[in-house]
């Protein structure tokens, strides 16, 4: 069991990494684009033919939007933060329909994707599928834009990566059985994609078992509402092999830089001190049901939803709502060394 999570855990943080390899052109334009999860994904899920929870229903989306976009918060996530930071429009889905020029960034995140194909497999899109998007997506912009033009803009942009929460949560969530079963040789088959990506975000873990779904749990399991250890230790190991990960990349590439954010420093800062950051629940969901509201149950038949959004740290059972999302977006755009290293995200875009 130990050495299987290690094996994980080492795919997990180089995986991201790994993703697109580099290129010293320059260009004038700090384009984004964006993988991931849920945290990151803008609506990608609703153009799927699967039966993956769509999440264009109220009350998601009543902050800012005032309609349900598929996000999985009350308003924006991170990125619409960091695109607005950059001066860049919101971000196009890459399974939005329409004419989309692609030369701001792209969106490929899937809700419930994890770095491992078996994380909710055959449901969303995985790390693998969106970076065979993101091809494609290269492809079609080289038959617009010209091979040259197309290496300069994918070098200087911004390449965003939300990865690593499903892959821990579901087991314990759902009786899959990946942590046990899957060795190292089995899943890490990382392809190199020349294309000429330099600049990453990423981001450290929270503590995976202080959200209200895994509190949930561990309410059920022993009677006590605290974090749910397990899975938090699972994060810690994550986040000490991330920077490690990082570092000897870019000792191995050329040109190679990273912005890491440390969300799980920032989000127990919050968790032990809610008020501080205006906070007055972070062991509740705002909207669910069930015990703390952690099943995701929001927008559904049987749901229950907070009267003041802006006091919660969680929408859902896993969710930041739009504030919270807005306080750790604003860390990583121009956040101090101590929160984000070895360069913040304005950084990475002005470099």
């Amino acid at each position: 069991m130990g050495s299987s999570r290690s094996d994980i855990l080492c795919f997990l943080v180089l995986c991201a990494s790994f993703l697109v390899p580099i290129s010293c052109h320059s260009y004038s334009h700090g384009a984004l684009f964006i993988f991931g999860d849920s945290f990151y994904d803008a609506g990608n899920n609703i153009y799927l033919n699967t039966n993956i929870p769509k999440l264009n229903i109220f009350p998601y989306g009543e902050t800012y939007f005032k309609h349900p976009t598929g996000r999985a918060s009350d308003g924006r996530l991170i990125p619409d933060f960091i695109s607005e930071f950059a001066k860049l429009p919101l971000i196009p889905l890459y399974l939005q329909p329409g004419n989309h020029q692609f030369t701001d960034g792209v969106n490929f995140a899937s809700g419930g994707a994890g770095a491992l194909v078996e994380t909710n497999q055959g449901l969303i899109m995985d790390l693998k599928t969106q970076l065979s998007n993101f091809k494609n997506m290269e492809k079609q912009l080289r038959q617009k834009l010209g091979a040259s033009e197309v290496k300069t803009l994918l070098s200087t942009a911004v390449y965003m990566f939300s990865i690593g929460t499903n892959d821990y949560l579901v087991p314990f969530t759902s009786n899959s059985t990946v942590l046990q079963s899957y060795s190292k040789k089995e899943y890490v088959k990382m392809e190199i994609y020349k294309i000429g990506g330099r600049k990453f975000g990423l981001s450290k873990l929270l503590p995976l078992g202080c959200p209200p779904i895994s509190r949930a749990l561990e309410i059920v399991r022993t009677g006590g509402s605290g974090c749910m250890e397990e899975v938090t230790v699972l994060a810690k190991l994550h986040n000490r092999a991330l920077p490690k990960a990082l570092k000897e990349l870019k000792s191995q590439l050329k040109g190679y830089t990273y912005s890491i954010f440390d969300a799980y420093t920032a989000g127990t800062a919050i968790f032990n001190n809610p008020s501080k950051y205006g906070f007055e629940e972070v062991k509740m969901a705002c909207c669910g049901s069930g015990p703390l509201r952690a099943s995701i149950t929001c927008g559904q038949k049987v749901y229950q939803l907070c009267d003041n959004v802006s006091e919660y740290f969680f929408f859902d059972g896993i969710h930041p709502t739009e504030k919270a999302n807005y306080q750790f977006a604003k860390l990583m755009w121009d956040g101090s060394p101590k929160i984000v290293k070895p360069y913040n995200l304005k950084t990475l875009f002005e470099k």
